[in-house]
C-alpha cells in the first residue's frame, strides 16, 4: 500500500467514515492530523483525532496519550473510553507500563502477550489482562530528541499483525507531534509549552463534564464522552471549551442523545 498515491485534497475535518478503500481512510486520517494548529487550544482536540483514529482505522480496542506536563511530570490525555483512562492512570500511579516506559526513553515499546511480560509489568501487565486486553504496544510522540509523551495502543488478546499496527500508530504520532511543535521553529519554546500545558488542563475539564453528564443522566462515562465529542464535532467547536459549557450550564449536549440505556 503507497498511502502518498492516495491523498485527496486537504480538509477542514478527520472524515473517518468516508466511502472508498481503506486506503483513502487512512489518507484521510493523515491529512486531518496533519492541519496547522491555529492556536493552543487545538491540542487536545489533535490528540483526541489521534486515538480516534487508532481505534477506528488500526484495529485497536482503545487508544491513550501520556503527556508531558509544564513541570515534567506525566498526565493522561485523550483516553478513548474510561477503561483506557484507568489503565493509562495506572501506570502512573504504579509507575509501571509500556507507554510509561515509552515516554521516558523515546523508544517503542510492544508486548506481544501481557501474560508473558507479567515480570515486565506485574501490576500492569496483570490489570491489562484483566480488562480484556492480550497485546500493546506504545509509540513516542517525539520531533528529533524531544519526547513530548507517549501513544498507547490497546489490543484484543486475538489481534494479529502488530508490526504494521505500530508502523502506521507510529506515523499517525510522528504527524501529530510535527503539527503540535511546528510554531516552535519561529516562536519561543514557552509557546509550546503552553500548548501542551492547555492540553494537560483541559484534561482535567473534560472529566468533569463527563461527570456531570453522566451524572445527570445516569449513563457511563464512555456515553457521556461520546456525547461531548458529537456535539463538539458537529458544531465544529473544541472539545474542551464544549465541556466547561457543560460545567457552567450554558448547554446540555446529552439532551435528546442520553438515556439511562447508554451505558
Amino acid at each position: 500500500m503507497n498511502i502518498a498515491n492516495c491523498f485527496p485534497a486537504p480538509s477542514s475535518g478527520l472524515r473517518l467514515v468516508a466511502a472508498g478503500s481503506r486506503e483513502q481512510s487512512l489518507a484521510e486520517a493523515f491529512v486531518g492530523l496533519c492541519e496547522r494548529l491555529v492556536d493552543h487550544r487545538e491540542v487536545v482536540d489533535r490528540l483526541d483525532r489521534l486515538v480516534a483514529a487508532c481505534v477506528q482505522l488500526l484495529g485497536a480496542s482503545a487508544a491513550g496519550v501520556l503527556l508531558l506536563d509544564q513541570q515534567g511530570a506525566m498526565t493522561v490525555v485523550a483516553p478513548s473510553s474510561e477503561k483506557t483512562r484507568l489503565l493509562e492512570d495506572f501506570q502512573l500511579l504504579h509507575d509501571e507500563g509500556p507507554g510509561l516506559d515509552c515516554a521516558r526513553t523515546g523508544v517503542a515499546v510492544t508486548s506481544e502477550d501481557l501474560d508473558a511480560d507479567v515480570a515486565r509489568w506485574p501490576r500492569f501487565a496483570s490489570e491489562a489482562r484483566a480488562a480484556g486486553f492480550g497485546r500493546m504496544l506504545a509509540v513516542p510522540l517525539q520531533l528529533g530528541t524531544q519526547t513530548i509523551g507517549a501513544l498507547s495502543i490497546y489490543l484484543a488478546p486475538a489481534a494479529s499483525g502488530l508490526l504494521n499496527t505500530q508502523l502506521l500508530a507510529q506515523a499517525f504520532a510522528d504527524v501529530v507531534t510535527i503539527s503540535i511543535l511546528q510554531k516552535r521553529a519561529v516562536q519561543h519554546t514557552t509557546v509550546v509549552v503552553a500548548q501542551l500545558q492547555h492540553a494537560v488542563d483541559s484534561r482535567v475539564v473534560i472529566e468533569q463534564a463527563k461527570g456531570v453528564l453522566a451524572e445527570r443522566y445516569a449513563v457511563s462515562m464512555d456515553a457521556a464522552l461520546v456525547a461531548l465529542r458529537g456535539h463538539a464535532r458537529n458544531r465544529n467547536h473544541k472539545l474542551a471549551d464544549v465541556a466547561r459549557d457543560v460545567i457552567s450550564g450554558d448547554i446540555d449536549p446529552g439532551a435528546g442523545v442520553l438515556s439511562p440505556h447508554a451505558v
